[in-house]
């Protein structure tokens, strides 16, 4: 009788320890959100400092008038202070690429050759007679320089797609404000031409917190924004 109310008593001791003994939950981090509110982004066209709207269908048409670029500027949601430095500049930044790529294939220039020990127009032989000149195409250029794209680039003839600096690379990249802007190249020969531009707005590059094996902090929104313009 004395053991069974022993083991009794023991039953009973252990029921009543799960149930007075503290929680043990995982508690979540929170975070500011990066915004104060929903992060936003608008974008504009500018062409000879004026905005231009877009038309019926949101294509920006933009005509050429001698001014060799355009201009995409943008404006920003402020960042919650957590994600700016002690001097309030905001960890944000905003890439820019383009679907349209120049290559001068119709160029041509030609340098002066001289010889060595040649003939000079005056005394003092500073100034060289030249015995022939070289034309250089775009075929001995296309070897120096790549195609380029009108968002301010050139991807590198040896391009490492797989080095963790490749992101840097493609597109023009402004950093650290509100209003972002980047010209873009234009000329009479795009006339005609649609032209497809990809923004992407990264709020909060490097403040919060980076957790183990992540390669960006929390919390980070992204927002992408695409363009069409129309050359006339």
């Amino acid at each position: 009788m004395k053991e069974s109310t022993k083991t009794i008593l023991i039953f009973l001791g252990l029921i009543l320890s799960l149930i007075f003994a503290p929680s043990c939950t995982k508690q979540e981090t929170i975070h500011p959100t990066a915004c104060n509110g929903n992060c936003d982004t608008y974008y504009t066209i500018i062409y000879e400092n004026q905005e231009i709207f877009p038309n019926v269908n949101g294509h920006y048409e933009i005509e050429w008038n001698g001014l060799n670029y355009f201009q995409v500027r943008g404006t920003l949601t402020e960042l919650n202070s957590e994600y700016c430095n002690s001097d309030g500049v905001p960890f944000i930044q905003a890439n820019f690429d383009s679907d349209y790529w120049v290559v001068f294939d119709n160029l041509f220039f030609q340098t002066p050759q001289y010889s060595y020990l040649g003939w000079f127009n005056n005394n003092s032989l500073t100034t060289p007679i030249p015995i022939g000149s070289y034309t250089y195409t775009m075929n001995d250029l296309i070897n120096l320089h790549p195609p380029y794209n009108i968002a301010g680039y050139q991807i590198p003839k040896h391009f490492c797609t797989d080095c963790p600096y490749a992101p840097t690379i493609v597109g023009s990249h402004s950093k650290y404000n509100y209003h972002p802007t980047q010209n873009f190249l234009l000329d009479n020969e795009m006339i005609g031409d649609t032209i497809n531009i990809f923004i992407e707005t990264t709020f909060n590059t490097e403040g919060g917190i980076w957790y183990h094996g992540s390669d960006s902090p929390e919390p980070k929104e992204i927002i992408n924004d695409q363009i069409k313009v129309i050359i006339i």
